[in-house]
């Protein structure tokens, strides 16, 4: 193990130093939340799988120029991540009407929007993490307007680039969860993880409405079957980038 001592806790990861200051352990854990930790479960292997199909996304997104804070993954549910300071911002990117959205507005789960939507929440649990506005974000000083320029930009290309690589891998992209951090440098680095956990994914050979669930609503919603659900993203994901390598020219 490269860990020293924990530094922090969080619902599905560990994290804790090493012994480069400016690198990270994250060691994924199999406990599933929902609703903001009132409902508590695990699902068997989801530390691994996450672990394995954040890894290769960030490599992936890396290959266009999106900057991480992924290093490597040591262990089958270890990343090494560079040392990012946290954004406590959660920037969520939506295409389909799915969720809060609908809960709030009224808007029928599955209507495909005209334009993603880019929203904003408080990264704070004991406060719910409540939708902020753009003012709001500046009146707490979280970052400045060029920085959430910056922030909604990457965003928007993040978006574009997984809903192309996931349409491949036969599953739609109806919304996601990102994170930011600062890195020593002040760079904005993406952190956290991209995976079943933070994404809404459906299943595009499925018709069914429950069926088609590939994230973690089936978690949310009881709806069974959720490791198999984890484990085939794990396996389109990771077989897209396979044959991305294969195709991709040698230098």
């Amino acid at each position: 193990m490269l860990q020293t001592e924990k530094l922090y806790e969080g619902k599905a990861k560990i994290l804790y130093q090493t012994k480069d200051p400016f690198i990270l352990l994250s060691v994924y854990k199999d406990d599933a939340t929902a609703f903001n930790a009132q409902k508590k479960g695990q699902i068997y292997g989801k530390g691994a799988i996450n672990c394995n199909i954040a890894a290769a996304l960030f490599e992936w997104l890396e290959s266009f120029g999106i900057p991480t804070h992924y290093i490597d993954t040591p262990a089958p549910n270890q990343m090494r991540v560079k040392a990012v300071k946290i954004i406590p911002l959660e920037v969520v990117v939506r295409n389909i009407a799915a969720g809060s959205l609908c809960r709030q507005t009224g808007l029928p789960e599955g209507q495909v929007l005209p334009v993603p939507l880019v929203e904003y929440y408080l990264k704070n649990d004991q406060l719910g993490d409540p939708l902020l506005t753009r003012d709001r974000i500046f009146l707490l000083e979280i970052v400045t307007q060029e920085q959430l320029q910056e922030i909604e930009e990457i965003a928007l290309k993040i978006n574009q680039y997984l809903q192309d690589f996931f349409n491949r891998c036969e599953i739609t992209l109806v919304d996601f969860k990102l994170e930011f951090g600062h890195d020593a440098e002040q760079k904005i680095l993406l952190a956290d993880e991209i995976s079943p956990d933070t994404c809404r994914l459906w299943d595009q050979k499925e018709s069914d409405p429950q069926a088609r669930v590939m994230d973690k609503d089936r978690f949310r919603k009881d709806l069974g079957q959720i490791e198999s659900a984890y484990q085939q993203v794990q396996a389109r994901v990771l077989a897209q980038i396979e044959q991305i390598r294969n195709s991709t020219p040698q230098q």
